[in-house]
């Protein structure tokens, strides 16, 4: 497993913007593909994006088409969620995820997935 800190949450108004980072433990983040999810209160945590051992290949749901882009930096160990055009049913905690090494598809079940970060709070405002 990968340890893994979320930042980069907190309070905007609709049709703002912000970036999550999250930022890994170790020397195998470049073996992972990498995801995000999110939990709004009184709900099922739900795939958000999803991102290859490369970042070649991403994969979004569709909610957040051409408004939230997946982006990785190996040499940083971090991953990214740049979002825009925020709507205020994005608003929830939203978690990374590390696939198990060598796992190198996007995957958009969170089974798949073996660690996880603590989560980072995003409120968007009407």
């Amino acid at each position: 497993q990968v340890q893994l800190v979320e930042s980069g949450g907190g309070l905007v108004q609709a049709g703002g913007s912000l970036r999550l980072s999250c930022a890994a433990s170790g020397r195998t983040f470049s073996t992972r593909a990498m995801g995000w999810f999110r939990q709004a209160g009184g709900k099922d945590r739900e795939f958000v994006a999803a991102i290859s051992r490369s970042g070649g290949s991403t994969y979004n749901t569709d909610s957040v088409k051409g408004r939230f882009t997946i982006s990785r930096d190996n040499a940083k160990n971090t991953v990214y969620l740049q979002m825009s055009s925020l709507k205020p049913e994005d608003t929830a905690v939203y978690f990374c995820a590390a696939r198990g090494a060598y796992f190198n598809a996007p995957a958009r079940s969170a089974s798949e997935y073996d660690s996880w970060g603590q989560g980072t709070q995003v409120t968007v405002s009407s």
